[in-house]
């Protein structure tokens, strides 16, 4: 099944109000069973969550905090967003985990939230969630998107500010210190990046076209507009969603309406080294976004419980 030697990172999904983490082996398909789960204090309303290699530790991002859950059941530190927030609805503050587990990064939508300050990114030790060093976004989100290469230290963050667009950022810790670099853009978002972390994906705001952009320069290798794919860009479109199936394969997801003005979905495959179209590709998917692509060949889909089912082409 597998088309890349790097194995799954483990991942979570929030399923009943618990954060269920998952680490399937190479050939496991079908409906996955939680390899661990992580129960977070009564309150807590959870907006993002990732989980430890080792699946010993959960990391949550609530409106006004992160928080560390120990599989034992036991919370093992919080780091609170001060000032409180005077507006705890319509801002979604993120986290991941740095490649090898030692930093928590948080991004914080503060100027939505009624902080007083500009956006905040954040690198946390992900051991005792101390700060470590955290820099202003010049940016008013609604909330981000990690994408974390899996050899440089660098991450990704794609800031989405509503109608205003989005803003992309790559930055890293260097000697205790936040160095951020962001992008010339204000019209792309940001969807993935490859497993080999020599490529990343982007759709443009206005889901016109998409890109794929060289790691870590960003620049673009390629673009393909609604039309490459046989569609009239006056009737569909494309979607913020999708990614690499493998580091040559991308899909993608293309969205519409009939005449008869029934909504459509459908997903393609691209040669993410040339731009060529490969041809329609069966998720089994129940829309557009229920597909995640492992980069190993396989995906995830959603079951009606909310636990994923992992597929492979036949």
């Amino acid at each position: 099944m597998a088309s890349s030697d790097r194995p799954v990172r483990p991942f979570t999904r929030l399923v009943d109000g618990l954060v269920h983490a998952y680490a399937p082996a190479a050939e496991t398909v079908g409906v996955l069973s939680p390899a661990a789960v992580f129960r977070p204090a009564a309150g807590d309303r959870i907006l993002g969550h990732t989980v430890a290699a080792d699946l010993g530790r959960a990391y949550c991002a609530t409106p006004d905090a992160v928080v560390c859950l120990t599989a034992e059941g036991a919370e093992a530190w919080r780091s609170r967003f001060e000032p409180a927030a005077d507006h705890r609805y319509g801002t979604h503050p993120a986290c991941e985990l740095s490649a090898d587990g030692r930093v928590l990064w948080v991004y914080r939508p503060d100027e939505l939230a009624g902080r007083g300050r500009p956006d905040q990114w954040v690198a946390v030790d992900a051991a005792t969630g101390a700060v470590l060093d955290r820099t202003d976004l010049e940016t008013a989100g609604h909330g981000g998107v990690h994408l974390v290469h899996p050899s440089s230290g660098e991450v990704l963050l794609g800031v989405g500010e509503g109608q205003d667009g989005t803003v992309v950022h790559r930055g890293s810790l260097t000697g205790g210190r936040l160095d951020l670099v962001r992008y010339p853009w204000v019209d792309r978002c940001l969807v993935d990046l490859s497993p080999d972390g020599h490529r990343f994906l982007t759709v443009d705001h206005q889901q016109t076209d998409l890109a794929v952009h060289a790691h870590p320069g960003g620049e673009v290798l390629f673009t393909l507009t609604v039309d490459a794919f046989g569609h009239d860009p006056d009737t569909a479109c494309l979607e913020w969603c999708g990614g690499f199936l493998t580091p040559d394969v991308l899909v993608v997801a293309l969205v519409g309406e009939t005449e008869d003005e029934e909504e459509w979905f459908r997903h393609y495959r691209v040669d993410a080294r040339s731009g060529r179209v490969l041809g329609g590709f069966d998720a089994r998917a129940a829309d557009a976004y229920d597909l995640r692509p492992l980069g190993d060949g396989s995906w995830l889909t959603a079951d009606a419980s909310g636990h994923p089912v992992r597929r492979a082409a036949s």
